[in-house]
Order: structure tokens, then sequence, then C-alpha cells
């Protein structure tokens, strides 16, 4: 018994039936090497087609999935190696029937705690906010159909999508991929027919395996000896060079095309069988393949017989492109970390990689043609493509009659009930991207039909969208998967747009085939009006005027004056009345410009109805009608929705977003249940249901509904923005902060969350982050200066004027002075200056710490108690000549006569 490979594991492998090993105390196959390597379990029938007898019928014809992952038409040579790269896997014919036998009986094993897993799987609301959320509520699914066809193209560019630079593979001389000396080894000799498998060719005692013969067994007759030598010509115009590969239907050959410009070809077996009439069958069959051409996928040329001289069999070839390169197993196992063991690939190059495998998909499904076993075998890196190799195991759609190839662990669970599909496609696809990402160990048995928990997985919790495409396309049921592989293939982009811009930090903006752009920015100021003065320190009482007393905007903190004319602190006092940003986040800072609290009470309806909005479905009745809509208001809006042709659901949709902006919740709400009813699975309608939950103050439904948009479009940026405005509606500002960071890191063009990110940090007392965030905000930007003014105020509100305070003071007073030569109105800029001034005077009185700069003047005023109290005159008086009330002005003449210092005149 071997040990097992599992590392700190004391068991060993047990033989459980069919050559199938299992550790007799983890439960683990040796799927995995013990240095990570990836090493793919043999492709096997998983159902549909009838039994195959000797003859063989039933095996899908083109290089039926020959091995399991031989590269077949695209063999991976290695330099210096023949045959590097292939497949030791490659059994897929005489193992069919032993790994449908063990596929099933592993299924049923795991049938009790299959669903148990799927639903730790798959997570309706997120780990982050689901563990501040209190109360019964329920999850929502959603189950989004696409409402067109994908047709299989699009206009990305080169394999990365333009987003991440992907190592070329340079394509290698073809004939040092081919063998030295064509060997099967002993270990790898099974007998090909399907209901048998059994071990044939093997060596007894000190005499060596027969290279042919019959199986003991079953009688079926086997051979290892290459049919095809170097130099046979086939079918009067393919001269073979040897042998690439041996897979389960015989070996693969490369040959020369004498034809058509000495072009590299490769020839592989078509059928393991002696009846020509299933030959010709099988060759008629499988034509359409040749009929398929993507940039993607290998090209089929021909189908071709050749008389063996030996036995006098007619034999049948698939003449196919060759594509020198590596094959994404290859390429895996290639990375190495210094311990030896395998090295993951980056999450970025495994997301290039299944863009391009979807586009190729995609254009089967086009075709009505399913691909059924894609995996790290059957995809090779050429120069800067990426091209799907073994066709064997295509299919038409609806095909009731061929027998079904997959691979454990690959393959959806439900395709030996129910057959094949596109969902069960691009489940392969996502299998593969989680083998090549991380350590995926018991992937073809513990988590054949599940995925780690994040925890566990540090590549999950890095990037969580991420896991969640992963976790949307392997879900249990085929109906909540990506309804089509652009669809697929267009969140995946976006999930590589926001990983590439976490690694790199520059955005990667693009626009959204499902929302619209962001309606507006909801809260721009972030800051509370001040409570008080500018300066505590430096202010004089106020002089009573006659009849009236002392005025309310006096200062609360009384000053004696100081013989230099300035003035020393008394006492201090705090007009901190206790409030705190939504979500319960207290205010950052201490004392500082002005009282009261810090940041101003979001307005959370309104920053829900400022979420961006699902775009109008083209196929609707009412698109046309709704695209025209000019309404200016939202009581208009719901006016000329009665006018609509046709009852919709974009109709409603309007008109409940109509009735969320005039308030009327009632109204809204019956809307929407209405919606639900008759389209519970249309991701728009859990949407609104969010939308319309947060605006109504039920904040912990919306981070439900959210949550469930966000698991169904990983890849799309307003479900990120609506799940961090929910976090900080509930309070949890780390769960904001990320989410905010999400987005604003991936598309600036979602300016809210720039504001949103600084406003969570400023209440969690993060204030140079805030400021880091605000002065992010692109010049090209509406709301620039906005953020630049906010970002002056981040530096200064609530500051303790005992804080070592140079730097932010000059910073300001530069970020003022730039917003005055940007055109900054003149009311603004002087609020701005008196906030600088004023903490600058306070810093002074409070004996300057940090020392003084080699700058000494600040906004124009020079830095010492006399010059700000000139500076804080000076801007006071600007305000009060254009104050637009008498009170007001009044008011600000009085604040600058006492911040003004004493003078004689």
């Amino acid at each position: 018994m071997r040990k097992c490979q599992r590392p700190h594991c004391g068991g060993a492998y047990e033989d459980v039936g069919g050559g199938e090993l299992y550790c007799d105390t983890c439960g683990m196959a040796p799927v995995v090497a013990p240095d990570g390597a990836v090493s793919s379990p043999p492709t096997g029938i998983a159902g549909g087609g009838p039994p195959r007898g000797a003859a063989g019928g039933g095996v899908p014809g083109a290089g039926a999935s020959a091995g399991g992952g031989v590269p077949g038409a695209g063999v991976s040579a290695g330099a210096g190696s023949p045959g590097a790269g292939v497949s030791p896997s490659g059994r897929s014919a005489r193992s069919a029937g032993r790994s449908s036998r063990s596929a099933r009986s592993a299924r049923s094993a795991r049938s009790a705690g299959r669903s148990s897993r799927s639903a730790a799987s798959r997570r309706s609301v997120s780990g982050r906010l689901s563990q501040g959320l209190s109360g019964p509520v329920t999850a929502r699914s959603v189950s989004v159909r696409s409402s067109g066809a994908s047709s299989g193209r699009s206009a990305r560019g080169r394999l990365g999508a333009g987003l991440v630079t992907v190592p070329a593979v340079p394509r290698p001389d073809p004939r040092s991929a081919v063998m030295e000396r064509p060997e099967v080894p002993e270990r790898r000799r099974f007998c090909s027919r399907s209901d048998c498998g059994a071990p044939v060719g093997r060596a007894r005692g000190d005499r060596p395996g027969r290279t042919e013969g019959f199986c003991t067994r079953c009688g079926h007759p086997y051979s290892f000896v290459p049919k095809l030598r170097a130099g046979d010509v086939v079918h009067g115009q393919y001269e073979v060079a040897g042998c690439l590969a041996h897979g389960g239907l015989g070996w693969i050959y490369l040959a020369v095309d004498r034809a058509v410009s000495d072009r590299w070809v490769v020839l592989k077996g078509l059928l393991d069988t002696g009846d020509q009439d299933a030959m010709a069958a099988a060759i008629s069959e499988r034509r359409f393949l040749a009929e398929i051409e993507h940039a993607n996928i290998v090209r089929i040329y021909n189908f071709v017989e050749h008389l063996d001289q030996r036995t006098g069999s007619l034999d049948g070839y698939i003449v196919m492109e060759y594509v020198g390169g590596k094959s994404l197993k290859d390429i895996a196992n290639g990375r190495r970390g210094p311990d030896g063991r395998r090295d993951p690939l980056p999450v970025e190059q495994a997301c290039a990689y299944g863009i391009e495998a979807l586009e190729a998909l995609g254009h089967l499904h086009s075709r009505n043609l399913l691909y059924c076993d894609f995996k790290v075998d059957n995809a090779i890196q050429s120069e800067d493509q990426l091209k799907l190799i073994d066709m064997g195991a295509v299919r038409r759609m609806g095909d009731q009659e061929s027998a079904v190839y997959g691979t454990v662990g690959y393959q959806a669970p439900e395709v030996a009930e129910v057959g094949p599909s596109v969902a069960s496609d691009l489940y392969t696809v996502a299998r593969t991207l989680a083998v090549l990402t991380f350590d995926f160990q018991g992937y073809a048995n513990v988590y054949a039909d599940s995925l780690p928990e994040p925890e566990h997985i540090e590549v999950f919790r890095r990037y969580e969208s991420f896991y969640r495409l992963l976790v949307r396309a392997t879900d249990p049921d085929p109906v909540r998967r990506f309804a089509s592989a652009q669809e697929m293939a267009d969140q995946l982009t976006g999930v590589l747009r926001e990983v590439v811009a976490l690694q790199t930090g520059a955005p990667r903006p693009a626009l959204s085939t499902l929302f619209g752009p962001e309606q507006r920015v909801a809260d721009t100021t972030l800051f509370a009006e001040p409570g008080g003065e500018v300066s505590r320190l430096g202010l004089r009482p106020a002089r009573a005027r006659r009849g009236k007393g002392t005025r309310a905007g006096a200062a609360t903190a009384g000053a004696e004056q100081a013989p230099d004319g300035g003035s020393a602190p008394v006492g201090r006092t705090s007009a901190v009345d206790g409030s705190a940003p939504v979500g319960g986040a207290s205010a950052a800072g201490g004392g500082g410009v002005g009282a009261g609290p810090l940041l101003a009470v979001l307005d959370v309806r309104g920053a829900a109805l400022a979420l961006p909005v699902p775009l109008v479905d083209p196929d609707d009745p009412n698109a046309a009608f709704l695209a025209g809509l000019m309404a200016p208001g939202p009581a208009e809006v719901a006016a000329a929705l009665r006018a609509a042709p046709a009852e919709s659901p974009e109709l409603r949709l309007r008109e409940l977003r109509a009735l969320l902006e005039l308030g009327d919740a009632e109204g809204a709400v019956r809307v929407l249940e209405a919606l639900e009813r008759s389209h519970p699975d249309d991701w728009r309608v859990v949407w609104y249901r969010g939308v319309a939950s947060l605006a109504t103050g039920d904040h912990a439904t919306a981070a439900v509904a959210f949550d469930a948009v966000y698991d169904a479009f990983p890849g799309e940026p307003a479900a990120k923005l609506a799940l961090a405005l929910c976090a900080e509606a509930l309070g949890q500002l780390d769960n904001a902060a990320e989410y905010y960071r999400l987005v604003w890191t991936t598309d600036p063009s979602h300016v809210g969350a720039a504001f949103g990110l600084a406003r969570v940090r400023l209440a969690a007392g993060d204030r140079d982050a805030a400021v880091r965030t605000l002065e992010s905000v692109p010049e090209s930007s509406i709301h620039y200066t906005a953020a630049r003014v906010a970002a002056v105020r981040a530096r200064l509100r609530r500051r303790d004027p005992g804080e070592p305070l140079r730097d932010d003071l000059h910073a300001a007073a530069r970020e003022v002075a730039a917003l005055d030569a940007l055109g900054l109105d003149p009311v603004r800029r002087e609020r701005l200056s008196a906030e600088v001034l004023g903490l600058a005077l306070d810093w002074w009185l409070s004996g300057r710490p940090g020392g003084l700069s080699p700058d000494h003047t600040l906004l124009g005023s020079e830095l010492h108690e006399r010059g700000l109290r000139f500076g804080l005159e000076r801007s006071y008086r600007v305000l009060a000549r254009l104050a637009q009330r008498g009170e007001e002005r009044i008011e600000l003449v009085e604040r600058a006569n006492r911040f003004r210092p004493r003078t004689w005149v």
C-alpha cells in the first residue's frame, strides 16, 4: 500500500474497486501530485449512447476525447523531450466504462452530503454583511435568464483582453515533439473496451508485457504498436513524421501535408474498430466538425482512411491543425515555488485564459454544439493565443444517442442524469479556473461538485468577486448558472478589471452592459455646518449691542486680551451635540475648527435613488416607448406611462422608480409585489427590491437583495456600490469601506464611491485615508472641485490645535490657492480660507507643535498671530460684502472685528 501524498496524513491508499484509490485516513484520492502538480482524471463516458460492444459503437468519432487531455491536434512540445506535455491520462476509450461506473458510485456515495456542501459553497448574503445582520432575514435567489443569445464572437483582442500581459509561449519546431521511441508504459495499458478497462500487456515475472494481444478478461484485441511509421503516406497526401502521443483510440501522429504548402498536421485515430460500416457512419456523423472555424478552436481539415499493411484493416483518421505550444496543465505545472511545489497561476492570467475559452465555447454554442470536456489538458497556449485542441467530445445539442464524455472533477453533476448543456460547459470552465488558481486538493472526489470555503483559500479571500463568479458558474442548479458563454465572459472580464486595478492601482473602467451610469452623487459635502467659530482660542468676546444683548453667534469660550494685542485662552467648551453619521459611526477627531458633529447625516433615500439604473431590455415591447420618454419629473413620468402601447416588465419597473422618487412608498410596494409575483427570477426586480428597501429604511432586506445581484453579476460595480451603501447604513464601516474601495479603484466614473469611502474613513477616524481618496478624484470629473473642497475640510475639521498641524495647514492652503486658480466661487474660497487661518491661529496660540516651516506665509498672510488675525479679518469682510441678507452681513462684520488684532486706528 502506498503512503498518502497529502502532507501530515499518515494514511495509505486503498483500492476500493475498479482500480480507484482513496486514502484510508483522509479519504483523498491521489489526483494531485505531492508537489501540487495538476493531473486530470481520465475522460470517461458520463451517460448517453448505447452500451459499447467489441466494435466500439457509440464512441464519438473524431478523436473521441482521446486521452482525457492528450493534446491531440495541439501537442505541447517541450524542448528536448519528445512527447513532452502529453497527458499521462490518455485512456478515454478503455477507461470509459470504469470511469462511468466509478463516477456513478462516487456520486451516490456523495449524494447525502452534496446538498449541504453546495449550499455552503453558494452564499446568498455577503460574508461581510451577514455577520452584522440579525433577525429573520431570508435570502432571495436570482436566476438570470438572458433575453438574447450570444453570437459567440466579440471585439476583444488578444489573450488578456487588453488588461493583462500573458507571457507568450513560443511555437517550437514541430519535429522536436516527435517521440524517439514510441512506447506506452505498462502502467498505462488497459483494455479499450468501455465496459471492461482491465489491465493488459503487463509483465509476468521476468517476461515483459506484450504490446499486442487479447484482453484476458473480455477477449477484446489490443495493440500498443504504432500503425503508422515515419515516411508512410496516408491518403496519398499526409507524410507521417512520427508519433506525438498515445491516446485512448491509439497513436497520434505528426505529419506533413504535401498537398497544401507542406503544412504541419496531426493525424488522430478516428475509431477503434474493424467494422467498416461503423467507420463510414462515424466519419459521416463527425464531418460537421470540419465546418467549425474560430481563432480559439483547433481546425479540423479532413477525415481520411488508410489501409493498414500489417492487418489489412481500413483505419480512419481525423486530420487536424498542428498547434505548437503548451497545454494549460503544462503551464500550471511549470510554475514552481522555492520549496519545489507548484505555484498556482496568478488570478489575472487564469481569467485571461477563461475569457478566451469562453469565446471558443460561445462560438460552438452559437452553432448548437457542446464541447462537454473542457479542462486544463484540452487547451493549449501557442504564442499569445489559446486554442481548444480536443474536439472528440463535441456533440450536437439535443443529441440523445451519442455517448457523453467528461472528466470527474470538471463535469457538472447533472450531466449523468440529464445530459450536457450550455450550463454544464460553463461549469467546466469555472472548475478549470479553480484548478489553475489554487492548490485544489480533492477536486475530483471530496470537492467533485463543490468549492472549498473561502476561509481556507487565500485567493477567494483576496478576490471576493472571483470567488462569487466561480460559485455562480458551478451552482448545483444549472438554471442559476450563467445563461451563456458571452454573459460569463462579460462578468469574468469585469472581475479581471477589478483584479488588475487592485494589483496595479490603475483604474480599469468599462461601460456596463447591464447598468447605466451613476445618476448623481448624493453627498458631495460630507461635513455638517460648523456649530461654532473657526478659531476658539483667538476669538474675542463680542460687545453687546444696545438693546440686543450678546448675539447668539458669539463665541462660547471667553478670552482675555494678551499684552501683545493677541488673546490668551481662558477655557474651552465643545458644542458637540452627540449626533453621528448614519450607521451609528462616531465623529472623528477631537477639537478643532468648528463645533458640532463632524459629518452630515447621510440621506440614505437620496443615495439609494442615485444608484445606477438597470438598462432597459431592448427586447421589451415598450423599449422604444421608454427610450423616447422625455418627461421632466417623476410625476410627469408616472402620467406619461399610462399612454404606453402595451403592458411589460420594463413599464412597471419605470413606474416603480417614479413612485419611489415621488416618495409614494405604498404605491411602490404594490407595484414591486406584483412584479415579484409575475417575474420572481428577474434580477432587475430583485435590484429594485433592494432600492425600495433602502429608500424606505429596511437596510437589512436591501443588503440581501443587492447581495443576490452581486452573486449573479460579480463583475458589475453597481452591486458592490449598493452593498457599500447598505453596509454604511447598517453601521458596518469596514465592510462599507471595502466595497467602496473595490468600486473606486476599478472605475472612477462612480464618483459616489470616492465620497462614500472618504465618508466612512472619516467616521472611522482615518483622516489621512479620507484625504487621499478625495484627492484621487480626477480633474476631468464634474465633482473635482467638490472633492477638493471636502479634502481641505477633511484635513482641518475637528482638529486639536495641540497636534503637529504644520504640514496639513500648508497643504490645505495650497489646495485653496489651486482651487482659486481653477475659478472657485468667492464665497467658498473665503470660507475655506477662514477655516485654514482660524485653525492656524489656534495652532500658533497653542505653541506651534511640530515647529515652523521655511514658508512663513499662509494664504497671503504672514505666519504669526498678527498676520493670521489680519487674514481672518480680510476673509470675513469679503464674505460680508458677498452676503445676501443684512443680518448675515452684520454678523460677518462683527466676526471680522473680533478677530482683527488691536490697532490704534
